[in-house]
Protein backbone atom coordinates (compact mmCIF):
# COMPACT_ATOMS: atom_id res chain seq x y z
CA UNK A 1 0.00 0.00 0.00
CA UNK A 2 2.83 2.36 0.90
CA UNK A 3 4.63 1.53 -2.35
CA UNK A 4 1.47 2.36 -4.31
CA UNK A 5 1.12 5.66 -2.44
CA UNK A 6 4.75 6.55 -3.16
CA UNK A 7 4.25 5.72 -6.85
CA UNK A 8 1.16 7.94 -7.02
CA UNK A 9 3.04 10.77 -5.29
CA UNK A 10 5.90 10.40 -7.78
CA UNK A 11 3.62 10.71 -10.80
CA UNK A 12 1.66 13.56 -9.20
CA UNK A 13 4.85 15.52 -8.52
CA UNK A 14 6.13 14.79 -12.03
CA UNK A 15 2.90 15.93 -13.71
CA UNK A 16 2.78 19.11 -11.59
CA UNK A 17 6.41 19.85 -12.44
CA UNK A 18 5.90 19.46 -16.19
CA UNK A 19 2.62 21.41 -16.00
CA UNK A 20 4.32 24.34 -14.26
CA UNK A 21 7.14 24.25 -16.80
CA UNK A 22 4.68 24.29 -19.72
CA UNK A 23 2.72 27.19 -18.21
CA UNK A 24 5.86 29.25 -17.65
CA UNK A 25 7.08 28.58 -21.20
CA UNK A 26 3.71 29.72 -22.57
CA UNK A 27 3.58 32.92 -20.50
CA UNK A 28 4.68 35.95 -22.57
CA UNK A 29 7.16 38.35 -20.99
CA UNK A 30 5.55 41.34 -22.68
CA UNK A 31 8.89 42.33 -24.20
CA UNK A 32 8.95 39.99 -27.19
CA UNK A 33 8.43 42.93 -29.55
CA UNK A 34 11.14 45.08 -27.99
CA UNK A 35 13.80 43.89 -30.41
CA UNK A 36 16.78 46.10 -31.21
CA UNK A 37 17.35 44.17 -34.43
CA UNK A 38 14.65 44.99 -37.00
CA UNK A 39 14.72 43.61 -40.52
CA UNK A 40 17.49 41.26 -39.50
CA UNK A 41 18.00 37.66 -38.40
CA UNK A 42 20.50 36.03 -36.07
CA UNK A 43 22.14 32.83 -37.23
CA UNK A 44 25.21 30.62 -36.90
CA UNK A 45 28.05 31.02 -39.37
CA UNK A 46 31.36 29.28 -40.04
CA UNK A 47 34.46 31.43 -40.50
CA UNK A 48 36.10 30.48 -43.81
CA UNK A 49 38.87 33.09 -43.95
CA UNK A 50 39.91 36.29 -42.14
CA UNK A 51 41.53 39.62 -43.04
CA UNK A 52 43.31 41.51 -40.24
CA UNK A 53 44.82 44.27 -42.41
CA UNK A 54 42.52 46.93 -40.92
CA UNK A 55 43.34 46.06 -37.29
CA UNK A 56 45.51 48.53 -35.36
CA UNK A 57 47.45 46.83 -32.54
CA UNK A 58 48.83 48.79 -29.58
CA UNK A 59 50.29 46.29 -27.15
CA UNK A 60 47.41 44.15 -25.87
CA UNK A 61 44.81 46.54 -27.26
CA UNK A 62 43.42 46.09 -30.76
CA UNK A 63 41.06 48.42 -32.58
CA UNK A 64 39.61 48.73 -36.07
CA UNK A 65 37.81 45.87 -37.77
CA UNK A 66 38.41 42.29 -38.78
CA UNK A 67 36.84 41.21 -42.07
CA UNK A 68 35.75 37.60 -42.38
CA UNK A 69 34.40 35.40 -45.14
CA UNK A 70 31.50 33.42 -43.67
CA UNK A 71 29.25 30.53 -44.60
CA UNK A 72 25.79 30.86 -43.04
CA UNK A 73 24.81 27.57 -41.40
CA UNK A 74 21.12 28.14 -40.57
CA UNK A 75 18.28 30.62 -40.93
CA UNK A 76 16.64 32.00 -44.04
CA UNK A 77 19.99 32.49 -45.81
CA UNK A 78 21.43 29.08 -44.96
CA UNK A 79 24.24 27.96 -47.25
CA UNK A 80 25.12 31.42 -48.58
CA UNK A 81 28.69 32.71 -48.44
CA UNK A 82 28.93 36.32 -47.23
CA UNK A 83 31.44 38.82 -45.87
CA UNK A 84 31.06 39.87 -42.23
CA UNK A 85 32.64 42.56 -40.11
CA UNK A 86 33.98 42.13 -36.57
CA UNK A 87 34.31 45.58 -34.98
CA UNK A 88 37.06 46.01 -32.36
CA UNK A 89 36.69 48.80 -29.78
CA UNK A 90 39.96 48.37 -27.92
CA UNK A 91 38.31 46.57 -24.99
CA UNK A 92 39.73 43.20 -23.96
CA UNK A 93 36.47 42.47 -22.15
CA UNK A 94 34.26 42.90 -25.19
CA UNK A 95 36.45 42.33 -28.25
CA UNK A 96 37.08 38.95 -29.88
CA UNK A 97 39.23 37.71 -32.77
CA UNK A 98 38.03 34.92 -35.05
CA UNK A 99 40.06 32.19 -36.74
CA UNK A 100 39.18 30.08 -39.80
CA UNK A 101 37.09 27.05 -38.83
CA UNK A 102 35.47 28.72 -35.82
CA UNK A 103 31.74 29.36 -35.55
CA UNK A 104 30.23 32.77 -34.87
CA UNK A 105 26.81 34.17 -34.02
CA UNK A 106 26.05 36.82 -36.64
CA UNK A 107 23.32 39.36 -37.32
CA UNK A 108 22.28 39.40 -40.97
CA UNK A 109 20.55 42.60 -42.06
CA UNK A 110 18.53 42.36 -45.24
CA UNK A 111 16.19 44.24 -47.56
CA UNK A 112 14.02 43.27 -50.52
CA UNK A 113 17.05 42.91 -52.78
CA UNK A 114 18.90 40.59 -50.37
CA UNK A 115 21.55 40.81 -47.63
CA UNK A 116 22.78 44.34 -46.88
CA UNK A 117 25.30 43.67 -44.09
CA UNK A 118 26.54 40.97 -41.72
CA UNK A 119 27.76 41.86 -38.21
CA UNK A 120 29.59 39.32 -36.09
CA UNK A 121 28.44 39.50 -32.47
CA UNK A 122 30.39 36.73 -30.72
CA UNK A 123 31.67 33.18 -30.88
CA UNK A 124 28.85 30.64 -31.12
CA UNK A 125 28.60 28.81 -27.78
CA UNK A 126 25.00 27.58 -27.61
CA UNK A 127 25.81 24.04 -28.78
CA UNK A 128 28.58 23.73 -26.17
CA UNK A 129 26.24 25.06 -23.49
CA UNK A 130 23.64 22.46 -24.50
CA UNK A 131 26.23 19.67 -24.23
CA UNK A 132 27.32 20.86 -20.78
CA UNK A 133 23.70 21.11 -19.60
CA UNK A 134 22.93 17.62 -20.92
CA UNK A 135 25.98 16.19 -19.13
CA UNK A 136 24.81 17.83 -15.90
CA UNK A 137 21.26 16.46 -16.28
CA UNK A 138 22.41 12.91 -17.05
CA UNK A 139 24.91 12.87 -14.18
CA UNK A 140 22.34 14.26 -11.73
CA UNK A 141 19.72 11.68 -12.69
CA UNK A 142 22.25 8.80 -12.57
CA UNK A 143 23.40 9.65 -9.05
CA UNK A 144 20.17 11.03 -7.55
CA UNK A 145 17.54 8.95 -9.35
CA UNK A 146 14.01 10.33 -9.22
CA UNK A 147 15.13 13.13 -6.88
CA UNK A 148 17.61 14.12 -9.56
CA UNK A 149 14.80 14.26 -12.10
CA UNK A 150 12.80 16.54 -9.81
CA UNK A 151 15.92 18.63 -9.18
CA UNK A 152 16.31 19.16 -12.93
CA UNK A 153 12.64 20.18 -13.18
CA UNK A 154 13.01 22.62 -10.29
CA UNK A 155 16.16 24.01 -11.92
CA UNK A 156 14.26 24.66 -15.17
CA UNK A 157 11.29 26.15 -13.30
CA UNK A 158 13.62 28.49 -11.40
CA UNK A 159 15.20 29.76 -14.63
CA UNK A 160 11.78 30.28 -16.22
CA UNK A 161 10.39 32.03 -13.13
CA UNK A 162 13.29 34.48 -13.11
CA UNK A 163 13.15 35.15 -16.86
CA UNK A 164 9.38 35.06 -17.40
CA UNK A 165 8.11 36.62 -14.15
CA UNK A 166 10.80 38.30 -12.03
CA UNK A 167 12.62 40.28 -14.75
CA UNK A 168 9.45 41.55 -16.52
CA UNK A 169 7.97 42.64 -13.17
CA UNK A 170 11.14 44.59 -12.39
CA UNK A 171 11.14 46.21 -15.83
CA UNK A 172 7.51 47.26 -15.37
CA UNK A 173 8.48 49.18 -12.25
CA UNK A 174 6.84 46.95 -9.64
CA UNK A 175 8.29 47.11 -6.13
CA UNK A 176 11.45 44.95 -6.38
CA UNK A 177 11.46 43.91 -2.71
CA UNK A 178 7.86 42.66 -2.70
CA UNK A 179 8.22 41.01 -6.10
CA UNK A 180 11.51 39.39 -5.09
CA UNK A 181 10.02 38.13 -1.83
CA UNK A 182 6.98 36.72 -3.63
CA UNK A 183 9.09 34.93 -6.23
CA UNK A 184 11.39 33.55 -3.51
CA UNK A 185 8.42 32.17 -1.56
CA UNK A 186 6.97 30.50 -4.67
CA UNK A 187 10.32 29.06 -5.78
CA UNK A 188 11.16 27.77 -2.29
CA UNK A 189 7.78 26.04 -2.08
CA UNK A 190 8.03 24.60 -5.59
CA UNK A 191 11.59 23.33 -5.15
CA UNK A 192 11.12 21.77 -1.70
CA UNK A 193 7.70 20.23 -2.36
CA UNK A 194 8.55 19.11 -5.89
CA UNK A 195 11.81 17.41 -4.95
CA UNK A 196 10.82 16.00 -1.53
CA UNK A 197 7.02 15.85 -1.65
CA UNK A 198 4.50 17.43 0.72
CA UNK A 199 4.55 16.30 4.34
CA UNK A 200 5.36 17.64 7.81
CA UNK A 201 9.08 17.42 7.13
CA UNK A 202 8.98 19.57 4.01
CA UNK A 203 6.50 22.01 5.58
CA UNK A 204 8.97 22.49 8.44
CA UNK A 205 11.85 23.04 6.00
CA UNK A 206 9.75 25.56 4.07
CA UNK A 207 8.86 27.57 7.20
CA UNK A 208 12.46 27.58 8.39
CA UNK A 209 13.69 28.79 5.02
CA UNK A 210 11.04 31.53 4.92
CA UNK A 211 12.10 32.87 8.32
CA UNK A 212 15.68 33.14 7.10
CA UNK A 213 14.56 34.87 3.91
CA UNK A 214 12.44 37.37 5.85
CA UNK A 215 15.36 38.10 8.21
CA UNK A 216 17.72 38.59 5.28
CA UNK A 217 15.24 40.93 3.60
CA UNK A 218 14.79 43.15 6.69
CA UNK A 219 18.49 43.35 7.54
CA UNK A 220 19.35 43.88 3.88
CA UNK A 221 17.02 46.88 3.61
CA UNK A 222 18.40 48.43 6.81
CA UNK A 223 22.09 47.99 6.05
CA UNK A 224 21.87 48.86 2.35
CA UNK A 225 20.67 52.26 3.53
CA UNK A 226 23.30 52.48 6.30
CA UNK A 227 26.09 51.50 3.90
CA UNK A 228 24.89 54.13 1.39
CA UNK A 229 25.07 51.56 -1.41
CA UNK A 230 23.42 52.57 -4.67
CA UNK A 231 22.06 49.86 -6.96
CA UNK A 232 24.32 51.13 -9.77
CA UNK A 233 27.05 48.86 -8.34
CA UNK A 234 25.33 46.03 -10.24
CA UNK A 235 26.85 45.25 -13.62
CA UNK A 236 25.02 46.79 -16.62
CA UNK A 237 22.65 48.73 -14.35
CA UNK A 238 23.58 52.08 -15.89
CA UNK A 239 23.10 50.63 -19.37
CA UNK A 240 19.58 49.71 -18.29
CA UNK A 241 18.89 53.27 -17.16
CA UNK A 242 20.15 54.70 -20.45
CA UNK A 243 17.91 52.26 -22.35
CA UNK A 244 14.79 54.11 -21.26
CA UNK A 245 14.26 52.64 -17.79
CA UNK A 246 15.48 55.60 -15.74
CA UNK A 247 12.57 55.30 -13.29
CA UNK A 248 13.69 51.91 -11.96
CA UNK A 249 14.73 51.73 -8.31
CA UNK A 250 18.13 50.07 -8.71
CA UNK A 251 18.83 50.11 -4.98
CA UNK A 252 15.74 48.07 -4.19
CA UNK A 253 16.61 45.68 -7.01
CA UNK A 254 20.07 45.30 -5.44
CA UNK A 255 18.48 44.65 -2.03
CA UNK A 256 16.15 42.01 -3.44
CA UNK A 257 19.16 40.31 -5.00
CA UNK A 258 20.65 39.84 -1.53
CA UNK A 259 17.88 37.62 -0.17
CA UNK A 260 17.19 35.94 -3.52
CA UNK A 261 20.87 34.98 -3.76
CA UNK A 262 21.00 33.64 -0.19
CA UNK A 263 17.67 31.77 -0.35
CA UNK A 264 19.23 28.69 -1.95
CA UNK A 265 21.70 28.20 0.91
CA UNK A 266 18.95 28.76 3.49
CA UNK A 267 16.72 26.24 1.73
CA UNK A 268 19.57 23.73 1.70
CA UNK A 269 20.26 24.18 5.42
CA UNK A 270 16.59 23.89 6.42
CA UNK A 271 16.19 20.67 4.41
CA UNK A 272 19.39 19.22 5.94
CA UNK A 273 18.17 19.93 9.47
CA UNK A 274 14.64 18.59 9.00
CA UNK A 275 15.95 15.48 7.22
CA UNK A 276 18.40 14.81 10.05
CA UNK A 277 15.72 15.27 12.73
CA UNK A 278 13.31 13.07 10.75
CA UNK A 279 15.96 10.34 10.55
CA UNK A 280 16.59 10.55 14.31
CA UNK A 281 12.87 10.25 15.02
CA UNK A 282 12.60 7.26 12.68
CA UNK A 283 15.35 5.51 14.66
CA UNK A 284 13.97 6.58 18.05
CA UNK A 285 10.19 7.14 17.77
CA UNK A 286 9.73 7.91 21.48
CA UNK A 287 12.21 10.79 21.49
CA UNK A 288 10.96 14.04 23.06
CA UNK A 289 10.58 17.20 21.01
CA UNK A 290 13.32 18.88 23.07
CA UNK A 291 15.82 16.11 22.28
CA UNK A 292 14.82 16.18 18.61
CA UNK A 293 15.23 19.96 18.47
CA UNK A 294 18.64 19.65 20.15
CA UNK A 295 19.71 17.14 17.50
CA UNK A 296 18.58 19.58 14.82
CA UNK A 297 20.59 22.37 16.42
CA UNK A 298 23.70 20.19 16.45
CA UNK A 299 23.28 19.56 12.73
CA UNK A 300 22.70 23.29 12.17
CA UNK A 301 25.86 24.25 14.06
CA UNK A 302 27.91 21.79 12.04
CA UNK A 303 26.51 23.02 8.72
CA UNK A 304 26.51 26.78 9.35
CA UNK A 305 30.28 27.13 9.25
CA UNK A 306 30.61 25.68 5.76
CA UNK A 307 27.41 27.37 4.52
CA UNK A 308 28.61 30.87 5.41
CA UNK A 309 31.95 30.14 3.77
CA UNK A 310 30.05 28.92 0.70
CA UNK A 311 28.31 32.29 0.47
CA UNK A 312 31.64 34.11 0.84
CA UNK A 313 33.28 32.09 -1.94
CA UNK A 314 30.24 32.36 -4.22
CA UNK A 315 30.03 36.15 -3.92
CA UNK A 316 33.77 36.94 -3.91
CA UNK A 317 34.68 34.65 -6.82
CA UNK A 318 33.70 37.28 -9.38
CA UNK A 319 35.91 39.93 -7.80
CA UNK A 320 39.27 38.15 -7.88
CA UNK A 321 40.66 40.49 -10.58
CA UNK A 322 39.54 43.54 -8.58
CA UNK A 323 41.28 42.26 -5.43
CA UNK A 324 44.42 41.49 -7.46
CA UNK A 325 44.37 45.09 -8.72
CA UNK A 326 44.13 46.41 -5.18
CA UNK A 327 47.08 44.30 -4.07
CA UNK A 328 49.19 45.18 -7.13
CA UNK A 329 48.61 48.89 -6.51
CA UNK A 330 49.30 48.64 -2.77
CA UNK A 331 45.85 49.94 -1.84
CA UNK A 332 45.44 50.26 1.97
CA UNK A 333 43.03 47.74 3.52
CA UNK A 334 40.88 50.59 4.85
CA UNK A 335 40.36 51.91 1.34
CA UNK A 336 39.58 48.41 0.06
CA UNK A 337 36.94 47.75 2.71
CA UNK A 338 35.39 51.17 2.15
CA UNK A 339 35.23 50.79 -1.65
CA UNK A 340 31.56 50.53 -2.65
CA UNK A 341 31.94 47.38 -4.75
CA UNK A 342 33.71 45.57 -1.90
CA UNK A 343 31.20 46.95 0.61
CA UNK A 344 28.35 45.60 -1.49
CA UNK A 345 29.91 42.12 -1.46
CA UNK A 346 30.44 42.33 2.31
CA UNK A 347 26.79 43.29 2.62
CA UNK A 348 25.72 40.34 0.44
CA UNK A 349 27.81 37.85 2.40
CA UNK A 350 27.10 38.98 5.96
CA UNK A 351 23.39 39.62 5.49
CA UNK A 352 23.00 36.23 3.83
CA UNK A 353 24.90 34.66 6.73
CA UNK A 354 22.50 36.35 9.18
CA UNK A 355 19.70 34.52 7.41
CA UNK A 356 21.50 31.20 7.79
CA UNK A 357 22.03 31.80 11.51
CA UNK A 358 18.29 32.37 12.03
CA UNK A 359 17.29 29.39 9.87
CA UNK A 360 19.10 26.81 12.02
CA UNK A 361 17.49 27.34 15.47
CA UNK A 362 14.01 28.02 14.09
CA UNK A 363 14.04 24.98 11.81
CA UNK A 364 15.41 22.78 14.60
CA UNK A 365 12.70 23.97 17.00
CA UNK A 366 9.92 23.52 14.43
CA UNK A 367 11.25 20.07 13.51
CA UNK A 368 11.13 18.99 17.13
CA UNK A 369 7.60 20.27 17.59
CA UNK A 370 6.09 19.10 14.31
CA UNK A 371 7.83 15.80 13.64
CA UNK A 372 7.78 14.08 17.03
CA UNK A 373 4.73 12.00 17.80
CA UNK A 374 4.83 12.66 21.51
CA UNK A 375 5.45 16.42 21.51
CA UNK A 376 2.03 17.18 23.01
CA UNK A 377 2.33 14.50 25.71
CA UNK A 378 5.83 15.63 26.59
CA UNK A 379 4.64 19.21 26.84
CA UNK A 380 1.77 18.21 29.15
CA UNK A 381 4.00 16.10 31.41
CA UNK A 382 6.56 18.87 31.71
Amino acid sequence: MKALSNKLNFWTQLIIGFLLTAILIAIPTGYEGALIYTESVKCKAEVISTDESSIISTGLIQSGEQRCELKLLDGMFEGETVHGVNFLSGSLENDKIYKPGEEALVVVSYAENGITSVTMTDHYRIDKEAILALMFIVLLIIFAGKNGMFAVLSFVITILMIWKVLIPCYLKGMNPVWVGMGITIVLTAVIIFLVYGVDKRTMTAFMGSMLGTATTCIIGIIFTDLFKIHGAVMSYSETLLYSGYQDLNLTQIFTSGIFIGASGAMMDLSVDITSAVHEVIQKKPDISWREAAKSGMNVGRAAMGTMTTTLLLAYSGGYIALLMTFMAQGTPITNILNYKYVSSEILDTLVGSFGLVTVAPFTALMSGLMLTKHSEKTEENS
